[in-house]
């Protein structure tokens, strides 16, 4: 703890900080501690340098994790920081992964699909009992916002680390969503209040509305059940599509339609309520480079917004957080258009898979303060309590093929893996090591890989260095096109956009193409390289001999174009 940090402009230390904010607080005695623990320094200040709880607070003796990969051991960490112990479940599959081995305890409940293991209730519920766990931190996706397994374990008396089960109902369904939204005086979308009946009825209601129009399944998300269309045609097609997704993927084929807002920015709104009615915004999240309706790259805060676009944001958030009861982390995310007018789109009742970059700008722990809530404290800060310091980007690291589709999955196992977590200010949340299975069964993420600095630019750089250091070999992986992406003009300008990608690869992304000089640079290289390993191999320790080299220099393009002829580019 003897570590410095800048406090309101001067130097002091952490102890001297806190004691400073209690004594401003008008508090006789210091109410405030940080999280004991860091994983990496930002510059001159711990990475959680502004997360906040009462000294001797209560805590969970042990919580069990109902998830697997880089979310389970992201939990994990935080609570063996805080002297919690764990309980991890995994499949059959995941019996050697980096989340069983790190946890306090393990259960395995069943075979490798998702179906017969992370989503059985019925074995997690058997697990919790086992345990003896006090709660569950469900991460993101599997089981996180259902509500029948929030409300079984209030029936139990387990802590559910999440939302109440009324508020993930309430913002769970996309239809009941808008119209609590549109009571709470959020901004919506133009569209049509209640479920399409049909076909025809998709037709008419488009048609009123206007086109483009979005058709999408209620109960959706992660981009399934959802398709534009631009006419009547593609209306009636998108609605059957999209009608037969959602039945499959969610056993729900309710739809919605609504106006689609031409190529727009993705912004969500971090939250963060207890149960004592409290509710603050930890501000934005850029999110707009998407890949068939999936994030790619995300940073904090926004380029786009201006100062009263963010407070405006902010307030409708967490104005719609407190109309549903909410008491944990959540996201309410938004679609502005380029007058910075902005729509609600939907909220997620769970901790965001980009939640780092927040955590990077502002200093909050995301993960120890929803633990704290689901315990039943307080929030310990305010709204003026929380800055925007500096800027974060995560790149989401994947075993897929960016060639194809912008990624299609690539699975095998890492013969080689090196994370360039040894690079300043740059953060590398994973549940994988050397000798994992990337399998068919989940998602093939590989890392969040998320870089610091005190602006846009030196978080750019400090990408490109991470990007370029970073090993894996086994499996293909998308770095090309993050890597790409991070020095394209439009990126590096903040001009992007949902459509990016399709705008700036619209052949789909190629990989690195060189230009002619380019070419003929690396040619003539090549050329000499290969003149030099030949005149070395000539050369004789017993006795004086060379080789003679001759140079036709009939035309410097003719010799290039010859080289170019033998070395592939």
């Amino acid at each position: 703890m003897a570590a410095s940090m800048r406090f309101h402009g001067c130097k002091t230390t952490i102890q001297e900080a806190l004691q400073q904010y209690a004594k401003a607080a008008g508090s006789s005695h210091p109410l405030l501690k940080r999280t004991i623990y860091t994983t990496m320094k930002l510059y001159d200040r711990e990475q959680y340098w502004n997360d906040r709880c009462k000294p001797d607070e209560a805590k969970f003796n042990k919580v069990l994790i109902a998830n697997r990969g880089e979310i389970a051991c992201r939990v994990i960490n935080t609570c063996r920081r805080l002297g919690i112990k764990t309980v991890a479940v995994h499949s059959e599959a995941d019996s050697l992964a980096v989340h069983t081995r790190s946890a306090d305890e393990a259960v395995c409940i069943g075979p490798a699909p998702s179906s017969e293991s992370y989503l059985r209730m019925d074995k997690i519920l058997q697990a919790i009992k086992d345990t003896g766990a006090e709660a569950v931190h469900p991460g993101y996706g599997f089981l996180s916002e259902n509500t029948t397994f929030a409300a079984k374990l209030q029936e139990m008396g387990v802590a559910f680390v999440g939302p109440n089960s009324e508020s993930i109902k309430a913002m769970g369904d996309k239809i009941e969503s808008k119209r609590i939204a549109e009571k709470a005086g959020v901004n919506l979308i133009p569209g049509f209040d209640g479920a399409v009946r049909d076909a025809d009825h998709c037709l008419e209601l488009a048609n009123q509305i206007g086109y483009p129009v979005m058709i999408k399944a209620s109960a959706g998300g992660g981009g399934k059940g959802m398709r534009i269309a631009r006419n009547d045609q593609e209306a009636r097609t998108s609605f059957r599509l999209c009608t037969e997704e959602a039945k499959s993927s969610f056993g729900d084929d309710r739809m919605l339609i609504e106006k689609y807002i031409e190529n727009p920015r993705h912004i969500e709104i971090q939250v963060l309520c207890d149960k004592h009615g409290n509710s603050l915004y930890l501000h934005e999240r850029e999110c707009s480079i998407q890949r068939r309706n999936q994030k790619v790259i995300e940073e904090a805060p926004s380029t786009f917004l201006d100062e009263e676009t963010r407070k405006a944001m902010g307030e409708q958030a967490c104005r719609l957080a407190n109309a549903v009861g909410y008491d944990s982390a959540g996201t309410v995310e938004f679609l502005v258009d380029k007058n910075k007018n902005f729509y609600f789109l939907e909220m997620n009742t769970r901790l965001q898979v980009e939640h780092p970059i927040t955590e990077m700008i502002t200093g909050v722990d995301i993960v120890h303060q929803m633990l704290r809530t689901a315990k039943g404290h307080r929030l310990m800060h305010s709204q003026k309590d929380i800055p925007i310091e500096g800027w974060a980007i995560e790149c989401r690291v994947y075993a897929e093929d960016p060639f194809k589709n912008f990624g299609m999955p690539s699975i095998g196992r890492l013969s080689r893996y090196v994370e360039p977590s040894h690079i300043e200010n740059t953060r590398c949340d994973s549940g994988i090591m050397e000798g994992s299975e990337i399998s068919i069964y989940y998602d093939p993420m590989i890392c969040k890989l998320v870089t610091y600095g005190r602006d846009r630019d030196a978080a750019c750089k400090t990408m490109i260095k991470s990007l370029d250091s970073y090993v894996i070999k086994g499996v293909t992986h998308n770095i090309p096109l993050l890597r790409d992406i991070l020095t394209e003009s439009r990126f590096v300008k903040g001009d992007i956009s949902t459509n990016y990608l399709p705008e700036v690869f619209p052949d789909g992304f190629k990989g690195k193409q060189l230009s002619m000089t380019e070419k003929q640079e690396l040619a003539a290289m090549a050329c000499a390289i290969y003149l030099k390993d030949e005149d070395r191999a000539s050369n004789y320790v017993n006795q004086k001999r060379c080789l003679l080299v001759v140079v036709l220099r009939f035309s410097k393009q003719v010799s290039l174009i010859f080289c170019s002829a033998h070395y592939s580019v």
